[in-house]
This record gives C-alpha cells, structure tokens and sequence, in this order.
C-alpha cells in the first residue's frame, strides 16, 4: 500500500480494505496510521455500516435456507 506519510487521502478500495480488515481484526499498524491520519471518518462509517448490513442480510440467508432444506 501507500506509506502513511503520504499526504493524500486513502482511496475507497484501502478504506474498503481497512473495514474488511477492522471486521476480521488484522488490520496492520502503517494502515490503521494512514486510516487515523488522513482518513475520513464518514467512509468508514458508511463502508462499515454497509458491510454490517450485507453480513447480517448474508447469514439471515444461510439460516433461512438450512432451514428450508431442513423442512422446517
């Protein structure tokens, strides 16, 4: 990636990357510098919201469908 002490604003595919990675607790210490230093904190909530919905919508599926194939 980028070197945190780049001045620009991380792009929507790091920002994207630093949700995904917050979500599985991997995120590396250069990006969650460049994230607290020159990131927006709105994209992050609003990715973060995002991927919260989409993963909970994806696991209700699953449920509902284990269910159908159950017959329950």
């Amino acid at each position: 990636m980028d070197d945190p002490a780049n001045n620009k604003p991380p792009t929507l595919w790091q920002v994207l990357h630093s949700v995904l990675a917050a979500a599985f607790g991997v995120q590396s210490a250069k990006n969650r510098s460049r994230d607290f230093t020159h990131g927006k904190p709105a994209q992050f909530l609003i990715l973060g919201l995002l991927f919260t919905l989409c993963f909970a919508l994806t696991l209700f599926g699953i449920v509902k469908l284990v269910l159908y194939l159950a017959g329950v």
